[in-house]
């Protein structure tokens, strides 16, 4: 009974704070809204609410617990500065009781740590509590705000007693509760946390069998599909083979053939080439690039129905074009006429002066050479002797 009537007085607190706080700022909005035309009666019904805080008894679980001083914070930013200079003063006594509980508590919890000399627990050894039945007991007393702790641990019952003393006597709980104390070593707390790590991410249950659809071609292209991405669990590497064998091949070939066939249609119709060329990509023995990334996510199937010949190559693939197109560039460059830069002719076309021109021996030897020239501006050619 005591107990209900010690939560009751702390929630009635608690509810008054509140509403206290609730006329304070209803006033203040509206004293803020009136703006200087105000006759000041909103400001000093917020001046009288926030001395009525003032003089509230308020502790720290109750600011915590009701969250007041946050909302506070805005009032002294209030355009009036009666109401700023008032919030702010109330704010900082709020603020000071706070730091005096909280360091009265850490008081009591430094002797706490003092007297409990007689209960030992190593670093390397944590604490397991459970509820049992016919076992050990623990006391609690609390009789004021500002105690002192003791603690004492009993061989017989391994009974431990916790009583919390002070000179003025305000509320006494006493609860009666059986623990039992479990010691688990650190060494296997370790190993049960690295344990848990390893285990892999739960999914969908992989399929057992293929996934029918009444129509024996499109059985068989996902048939060829699920086997072709059977494979990369084998050849992928090490690090992520993990990933891979937690991938469904027979869904993944599932979701493949049924993007291309709403695409597409049937296998043999008139998109049959493309067909073919997904097919012939995904079980081409040196492209294992194309199905791990199918099968892994990274190629999505709509993304895979709109990639090229050449994207859906290997990665070792798409390197040896890149330098196949690389040389036959320079080589095409290189095999052309040497070109030189001159002012000494004039288009006829746009009248510039800025040309090209190169000289080949199209005549016999003892005939001059014939130059081309090219003018810049205009693409205009012609040719000389």
């Amino acid at each position: 009974m005591e107990i209900v009537h010690s939560l009751r007085l702390c929630n009635s607190m608690e509810k008054e704070l509140i509403e206290l706080f609730d006329a304070a700022k209803k006033a203040a909005d509206a004293a803020a809204a009136d703006g200087a035309s105000s006759s000041g009666s909103e400001e000093s019904r917020c001046l009288d609410a926030l001395k009525q805080l003032n003089n509230f008894p308020v502790t720290h679980q109750v600011l915590v617990s009701t969250q007041v001083g946050k909302r506070l914070r805005h009032l002294t930013k209030h355009p009036r500065k009666k109401i700023q200079a008032v919030a702010s003063n109330l704010l900082d006594k709020w603020k000071n009781i706070v730091i005096e509980e909280t360091t009265r508590n850490k008081k009591n919890g430094n002797l706490e740590n003092g007297s409990s000399a007689k209960v030992e627990v190593t670093k390397a050894e944590t604490i397991k509590i459970e509820k049992v039945s016919k076992t050990d007991s623990v006391k609690v007393e609390k009789l004021s705000e500002a105690e002192t702790v003791k603690t004492e641990k009993i061989e017989q019952g391994e009974s431990i007693k916790f009583e919390k003393v002070s000179r003025s006597e305000i509320v006494k709980v006493e609860k009666v509760q059986t623990l039992r104390v479990e010691k688990i070593p650190k060494e296997e707390k370790q190993s049960s946390g690295i344990k848990r790590s390893s285990q892999a991410p739960i999914g969908p249950p992989k399929l057992t069998s293929m996934v029918k659809c009444n129509d024996a071609m499109r059985d068989k292209v996902r048939e060829l599909l699920s086997e072709a991405f059977s494979k990369v669990s084998s050849e992928a590497d090490e690090d992520i083979r993990d990933e891979a064998n937690a991938c469904d091949p027979i869904r993944v070939a599932v979701t493949v053939e049924s993007a291309m066939f709403e695409k597409w249609g049937r296998s043999n119709g008139a998109q049959k080439f493309k067909y073919r060329s997904i097919m012939f990509n995904i079980k081409d023995p040196n492209n294992p690039d194309l199905r791990r990334k199918v099968l892994l996510g990274h190629v999505k199937p709509e993304r895979l129905l709109s990639m090229t010949p050449d994207e859906m190559a290997s990665d070792q693939r798409q390197r040896e074009n890149n330098q196949i197109k690389e040389k036959a560039l320079f080589d095409c460059e290189r095999g052309g006429q040497a070109k030189a830069t001159t002012d000494q002719f004039r288009c006829g076309r746009c009248g510039q002066r800025k040309c090209t021109y190169y000289q080949m021996q199209t005549r016999s030897a003892d005939e001059p050479m014939t130059t081309y020239v090219t003018c810049v501006n205009c693409n205009n050619h012609w040719k000389f002797c």
